[in-house]
């Protein structure tokens, strides 16, 4: 289809390697901290509250900035703000390793997604203009596809390595060079991409948008925690109400950041939600299974994130088996399945005891992770194939915004819920006269910091407890997880069967055609 237009040689492919060290490491910053989460605790003594916003800000405004910055990259030009976005990363970066208060990090997490916000729809929409052929194309954008998902792998493996010789501020360290790379080499390597329409930045569109996800989520997050109350339900009210008047002017202005039309195509909107879904179980149940393995089994950081690679084993075989077998029959039944075998990994892990066999959680693990990227796999696929060829950029912008916001929903709902229980559950098992009680109660974290204060019997009692309360909180977080995961699946065959039926995929790894079930 594209026999006469030009190919891309050696100079485009070094410029998309120098922008998949960027997407790495915005993608790394999703679970880079979840090893680090006991020091950080430790360190600047968090609340609860405190903690989950720690980790759940940056993907929180990540998720709530993809699509107006990929519309202010399209007006002032992707690789300005790719430029832009890095230096960004690079301040926040240096302040959250120094930040000396939980207040502090918080913010300057949300700097960081700030940044990577800027990063994320602006190098893919450079790749686009980088790679012209349609073949070379989709090998770019499936190779931007794996190392932003690798990268969420890799975090937390980072995070353990550092953390096994250096403090906890390592983590965020790390991007300040790598983004120095980035700020030489791309004005090198990256010719600017400009759109042949102008139109002014919707900025009233980009304060709903944000708006509307950082309050929704927030009040789920405390309604979750703290049980009904009037703060959170009004929270999650606005947010509403604010997304409402976002899709509202969405329909009436004449450059809109979201095309409409598309998102409530089946073959579009339902991969969307179907990824989004996914995320939510994938970044909610990492967090517990990070702390698992480190403050429940006692491994060391960087041992625990070893293991924690165990599940790439799953993922490895369960891909291409996925793929093939979506050549054969129904990719909506291919989906369900998946969506189902994970489902099955997280009943397996809510099985999981603190005198539980690592064996025995890694092989959950690696169940419902090798079930979740199959059904992940063909949902890229097929949104992409609905998606005309002049709105891909967009329509990718999108997909990866599903995928952020399932992440953070997914840290924040079902952090709350293992919190909740926690909580419960040493109310009434914590040993009398333990000092700084209130602390032992709200994080398994500060429990081990207090117990580190206290002669040896006392504190086998508070770790004995504390330990047996967050591992029931992962079990309760496991049982959501598959719940939400079979809704994934019935979605998967009640909404897309049919809807990708004559695709044609080629060795691009992408759909080329849709079916007219698709429009």
């Amino acid at each position: 289809m594209e026999n006469n237009t030009p190919r891309a040689g050696r100079k485009e492919w070094t410029a998309l390697g120098v922008l998949m060290l960027p997407l790495a490491l915005v993608s790394m910053d999703v679970s880079v901290l979840y090893f680090a989460i006991p020091y950080i605790s430790q360190d600047l003594e968090p609340s609860a509250t405190q903690q989950l916003w720690v980790l759940d800000m940056y993907g929180f405004v990540l998720a709530g900035l993809l699509v107006p910055m990929g519309a202010l990259g399209d007006r002032v030009g992707r690789r300005k703000l790719v430029l832009a976005g890095a230096a960004a990363f690079a301040v926040a970066s240096a302040a959250a390793a120094y930040a000396h208060t939980a207040e502090l990090l918080i913010a300057v997490r949300a700097l960081l997604g700030v940044g990577g916000a800027a990063l994320m729809p602006s190098t893919l929409g450079v790749i686009r203009n980088l790679f012209h052929d349609e073949r070379q194309r989709g090998r770019a954008v499936g190779l931007w596809t794996a190392v932003m998902t690798t990268g969420i792998s890799l975090g937390p493996v980072v995070s353990g390595l550092l953390l096994e010789h250096f403090w906890w501020g390592s983590v965020f360290l790390i991007n300040v060079p790598a983004m120095a790379l980035l700020l030489v080499l791309v004005p090198f390597l990256v010719p600017e991409s400009r759109p042949t329409r102008s139109a002014r930045f919707d900025v009233l569109s980009a304060a709903l948008s944000l708006g509307a996800v950082l309050l929704v989520i927030h009040g789920v997050k405390e309604w979750a925690r703290h049980g009904y109350e009037p703060l959170p339900v009004l929270a999650v009210v606005a947010g509403l109400v604010l997304g409402a008047v976002f899709v509202r002017r969405q329909r009436r202005v004449p450059h809109p950041m979201v095309d409409l039309g598309l998102l409530g195509r089946r073959a579009f909107g339902g991969p969307v939600l179907a990824n989004l879904l996914a995320m939510f179980a994938t970044v909610g149940m990492a967090v517990f299974l990070t702390q698992y393995l480190q403050s429940v089994l006692g491994l060391s950081p960087f041992r625990a994130a070893l293991w924690s690679l165990v599940p790439a084993a799953g993922v490895a075989v369960a891909a291409p088996a996925g793929a093939a077998l979506a050549q054969r029959v129904d990719r909506a039944y291919v989906m369900g399945g998946g969506f189902l075998v994970s489902a099955c990994g997280f009943l397996w892990l809510s099985q999981v005891r603190t005198d539980s066999a690592l064996w025995f959680t890694l092989a959950g693990a690696s169940l419902y992770a090798g079930g979740l990227v199959a059904a992940m796999t063909l949902a890229n696929e097929l949104a992409l194939g609905a998606a005309p060829p002049e709105r891909a950029g967009s329509a990718a912008a999108v997909l990866e915004s599903g995928q952020e916001l399932g992440g953070a929903l997914g840290m924040a709902i079902l952090g709350s819920l293992g919190a909740a229980v926690y909580t419960g559950d040493m109310a009434g098992a914590l040993p009398s006269g333990v000092p700084r009680a209130d602390a032992v109660r709200e994080t398994l974290g500060g429990a081990m910091a207090v117990a580190a204060q206290l002669p040896h019997a006392s504190a086998d009692a508070v770790l004995t407890a504390a330990r047996d309360a967050f591992t029931h909180g992962m079990n309760v977080a496991a049982f959501g997880a598959a719940g939400v995961m079979a809704g994934a699946g019935l979605l998967s065959l009640v909404r897309l069967r049919g809807a990708g039926r004559t695709a044609v995929t080629g060795q691009t790894g992408g759909p080329r055609t849709v079916s007219r079930a698709e429009s």
